[in-house]
């Protein structure tokens, strides 16, 4: 069989990359034969070559870190969404050879949320302030009615967040992650940390806490999830994300909706079972 369209996912590392198996599932399950999805490890410097040298059999790309905002000055346009955040997940490439960005990753984290039942609270707490954070107010900004406290380690990262909340719309409050524990009388917790970072706070989940999105998925479930969990919470993981997102780039780039959630999360599911 041969291709006759192509897309991939970039970044720098990108070998653990789930995206090809979310993909590639999707294919197989809406018939596209021809359709090919896989890796290339690209860095910054490298981006714009990569981007010169794609052919019309193009259809789209997803962007990983450290190329999420060094894509941008690249593309011909960007939707609000992803301007909102200064960050590019999606490149849609069109017939007539435009670079579209959009952000799937804030309407991904709204429809997980969703998904568990989470369409609006009253106020959220965010752990950490790092660019998911910012990725988890502009989410929040569609669904949070009133005040979110931002949990961070410096008085440069409160600003950050802060200046986020200016531009989202999103009344945001700072404190000091030593406070971290008090994240968890919100209805809402988000966790935008690196692995091993939320460990310590596990002990701290009450006995009756609202619902906790960890946008990890490897290693999963945190210590953090698994307390939660426990005590009778509502636990959004980062493969909910990951899905929910890949969802939105398959409906994008192959024109196809709706994307097969439930056979992408299996498919998701069944290669982290195997690492």
């Amino acid at each position: 069989m041969s291709t006759t369209r192509r897309a991939a996912v970039l970044g720098s590392p990108i070998a653990h990359s789930l995206s090809p198996v979310l993909h590639r599932a999707a294919y197989a399950e809406l018939g596209l034969e021809g359709w090919a999805y896989d890796r290339f490890e690209v860095d910054e410097a490298a981006l714009p070559g990569f981007l010169e040298k794609l052919g019309p059999e193009w259809a789209g790309l997803s962007l990983t870190m450290p190329l999420k905002r060094a894509v941008i000055p690249l593309l011909d346009e960007i939707s609000s969404t992803a301007d909102s955040v200064e960050a590019v997940n999606t490149v849609v490439l069109t017939a007539d050879g435009r670079r579209l960005g959009d952000n799937t990753d804030i309407p991904g984290m709204v429809a997980a949320l969703r998904e568990r039942g989470v369409r609006q609270v009253e106020r959220a707490s965010v752990l950490g302030a790092g660019a998911t954070a910012s990725s988890a107010l502009a989410a929040l900004s569609r669904i949070c009615t009133g005040e979110v406290t931002a949990y961070v380690r410096s008085k440069a990262r409160a600003d950050e967040m802060r200046g986020w909340g200016e531009r989202l719309g999103v009344t945001v409050r700072t404190a000091a992650w030593e406070d971290a524990a008090a994240a968890f009388e919100a209805p809402l917790t988000i966790a935008t940390t690196p692995a091993g970072t939320t460990d310590a706070l596990a002990a701290a989940v009450p006995d009756r806490p609202g619902t906790l999105f960890d946008v990890l998925y490897e290693p999963w479930p945190t210590a953090l999830a698994t307390a939660w969990a426990d005590r009778g919470g509502a636990v959004v993981g980062g493969l909910d994300l990951l899905v929910h997102q890949a969802v939105l780039q398959v409906e994008q780039m192959t024109g196809r909706s709706p994307a097969p959630l439930a056979v992408m999360r299996k498919a998701g599911e069944v290669a982290l079972a195997a690492r």
